[in-house]
């Protein structure tokens, strides 16, 4: 007669048990990865010097996201997020040419890591990103820096904090925000680049980059020989004229993601 009543606390403590596990958080591999959607733009910093002469295969490379990136569902990829890839090859120099190849194919959202395969937009050198920052005019009397007028690596003006942003034209692409611009990506007529892709977001965190930003700017020996757009995917190519390819720390990317 004691056995069935002597089991039931063991059987509570375990229902107990059972039903606080399932409402304990996922662990991380238990979670579903993160979708970022093809056609995303990722506004970054380069943590670290790439150069021809020193880089090595396999090296690892590292560059910071630079302003929120809107995802669907209002989700984002915050400022701050790290980038990574790997120096795929690099050539010193030959027939008065240099060569790096490299790749950024990881993001950190969240303390997971997420695989995606990007080309390369735009590049700007670092004195382009720094440039795009300063006001084009002085700031009168009793008129806060947050007002002043501002032109993007590429050409577009942005009329303030929170103000609207227009192209050449002078037509409206977009609006500033704190850390950046949300615009429409355009596509420059005879550009390489390409404009808006189906299923994306409307706008994009292009950071201190023109809505049709494409190549490169701040250099006129580097050039961007594949963005990474074609076989093998990912891949991205830069050539320099001189012996050398240096992209300096704090040099300023467009990263597209292509999936």
């Amino acid at each position: 007669m004691s056995g069935p009543s002597s089991t039931a606390p063991v059987r509570r403590c375990l229902l107990a048990t059972l039903v606080f596990l399932s409402l304990l958080p996922t662990t991380r591999a238990q979670q579903q990865s993160p979708t970022i959607p093809i056609g995303t733009i990722l506004p970054v910093r380069l943590n670290e010097e790439i150069n021809s002469r020193k880089a090595q295969s396999g090296q690892i490379i590292t560059a910071k996201i630079m302003q929120d990136v809107p995802l669907p569902a209002g989700h984002k990829i915050p400022k701050g997020a790290v980038v990574s890839g790997i120096i795929v090859s690099s050539a010193p120099g030959s027939h008065g040419q240099a060569t790096v190849r490299f790749r950024l194919d990881t993001v950190e959202l969240k303390r997971q890591k997420a695989t995606i395969t990007t080309n390369l937009r735009a590049l700007a050198s670092p004195l382009e990103v720094r440039m795009s920052q300063v006001p084009e005019t002085s700031p009168g009397f009793g008129t806060s820096w947050a007002w002043v007028t501002t032109r993007q690596v590429g050409g577009d003006e942005v009329y303030g904090r929170y103000g609207v942003v227009t192209d050449r034209m002078s037509e409206r692409v977009g609006t500033s925000v704190a850390d950046g611009v949300l615009v429409e990506v355009r596509a420059e007529p005879g550009s390489e680049c390409r404009g808006k892709i189906a299923d994306e977001n409307p706008v994009q965190a292009l950071w201190v980059f023109s809505s049709d930003a494409c190549g490169v700017y701040g250099s006129e020996t580097l050039l961007i020989r594949r963005a990474g757009g074609t076989d093998p995917k990912g891949q991205i190519e830069l050539v320099s004229s001189k012996n050398e390819v240096k992209v300096r720390a704090g040099s300023g990317m467009l990263l597209r993601v292509e999936r």
